[in-house]
């Protein structure tokens, strides 16, 4: 049988495709620019942002600053978001798996669907997801025990104009004054709202619809919940966090970098270093985990829970 050969331009074609993505990209970003300068150039527009500053207040009780759980909850959710966005990644895209798993149904955790043979990388992809629902699942807990939940959960009407009023301003290059120690603008609000309650649990119910943990004779069940609407789901949301993830720390950079790593890794509102060193650490230590994450050393830790083959 002959073997398939690809069409001789459609690399070419591929790539000069790619050739045009950056210029598109960045002209989008000027004419938004542009736009957004014309606007608050208007009266109404600048009547708006005076009567909408950015910033929507926070209750009474709300606490001020960060507390030591939440600087290492902030490590724990980066550290394992990138491993499983890199994992997913490889779910979706690996070819030839450089192994497979099947469970063990024995020990702390049995399931009524047989034992089903899966790929390492996939195996690797839900290890990684029950961790981080289990820190989800904490930091959820601590959230509340301790009122911090008011400060990214909106509790007045007024967080959508001050959203609309903070992205003119971002867009017209006069961002709002940043002050995340005592209260982030509102369109920070909304976004770490949306992250930890919508597209946290929406990874989560939908990644266990595609496990191999849901009951697969559940006819009602499945029925109910088909599979495809899991998978359509579940890749944007991957998506959203990657672009949660470039955007925050671009603006982590770029509106004090010091002063806000100081607030998330040094738990602490001033503009020394000691943040920075400790960002730095976490840094050194995904980067290791990332490259560590190979079939070599992935077997190993994967034959402690079922078995291991080629």
């Amino acid at each position: 049988m002959a073997t398939p050969t690809k069409k001789p331009g459609a690399a070419t074609g591929k790539r000069s495709r790619l050739y045009w993505v950056v210029p598109a990209v960045l002209a989008a970003l000027v004419l938004v620019v542009l736009v957004a300068r014309l606007l608050v150039g208007l009266p109404a527009v600048e009547s708006f942002l005076a009567d909408y500053p950015g910033q929507s207040a926070l209750p009474e009780k709300a606490p001020v600053g960060f507390p030591a759980w939440l600087a290492w909850q902030h490590f724990l959710n980066a550290f394992f978001l990138l491993l499983i966005i890199r994992t997913g990644w490889q779910v979706r895209t690996t070819t030839r798996p450089s192994g497979h798993w099947t469970r063990n149904n024995k020990g702390l955790i049995r399931t009524r669907n047989a034992p089903t043979k899966i790929t390492l990388e996939l195996w690797f992809h839900l290890t990684l997801d029950a961790l981080w629902i289990l820190n989800g699942l904490v930091f959820a807990v601590l959230l509340f025990a301790t009122g911090q939940w008011m400060r990214i959960v909106p509790t007045s009407w007024d967080i959508f104009p001050n959203a609309l009023s903070a992205a003119l301003q971002y867009a017209s290059l006069d961002w709002p004054t940043e002050d995340g120690w005592i209260n982030y603008n509102a369109l920070q609000q909304l976004a770490y709202f949306v992250t930890v309650f919508i597209a946290a649990p929406l990874a989560f119910i939908t990644g266990l619809r595609m496990s191999s943990a849901w009951p697969k004779k559940a006819a009602g069940l499945n029925k109910a919940y088909p599979i495809e609407w899991a998978r359509a789901v579940h890749f944007p949301v991957m998506i959203y966090f990657v672009a949660f993830i470039v955007v925050h720390v671009f603006l982590v950079l770029t509106t004090g970098a010091l002063r806000n790593l100081n607030h998330m890794y040094g738990v602490r509102d001033d503009d020394g270093w000691f943040g920075f060193w400790v960002f730095l650490a976490s840094v050194a230590v995904m980067v290791a985990a990332w490259f560590a994450a190979r079939p070599i050393f992935l077997r190993p830790i994967a034959s402690l829970m079922g078995k291991v083959s080629r």
